[in-house]
């Protein structure tokens, strides 16, 4: 079975390397790393950012594809956490760590694994992943 190779628009991603088997942006230590996070986010419905290697972003993912989404994980490094961690909030938490796995469903921040968990069970998650157009049916 072949995976879609998502779309990009023709850009080349400078500071991240795109695994085509997982659809992951792993983040070098270049310093623009919260630049091209915003851009994924901008550019794609559904996208989860997290660090690298951490098992609530396979959960995240896991349960966004048994919804039929097929979402761009953006890992980040220890260096770029804090980065990404003040894309989640408009005030950066105490702890960096605590704001991430980030879900942004349309570009807009749903979440993270707790509030992701309750909007499926209440039923929210699927009418919100249509709206963004992360689903069509």
């Amino acid at each position: 079975m072949q995976q879609a190779i998502p779309y990009g628009g023709g850009r080349v991603w400078s500071t991240a390397t795109l695994d085509r088997t997982s659809e992951t942006l792993a983040f070098k230590k270049s310093g623009s790393g919260s630049g091209e996070i915003r851009k994924a986010v901008e550019e794609s419905p559904v996208v989860v950012v997290g660090r690298s290697g951490c098992c609530m972003v396979h959960v995240v993912r896991r349960l966004l594809l048994g919804q039929g989404v097929n979402p761009v994980v953006c890992e980040v490094s220890d260096d770029d956490e804090a980065a990404a961690a003040s894309l989640v909030a408009g005030s950066m938490p105490e702890d960096p760590a605590a704001a991430l796995p980030a879900v942004f469903v349309g570009g807009r921040l749903v979440g993270g694994l707790d509030r992701l968990m309750a909007v499926h069970i209440a039923g929210e998650l699927v009418p919100i992943l249509k709206q963004a157009g992360a689903l069509w049916l």
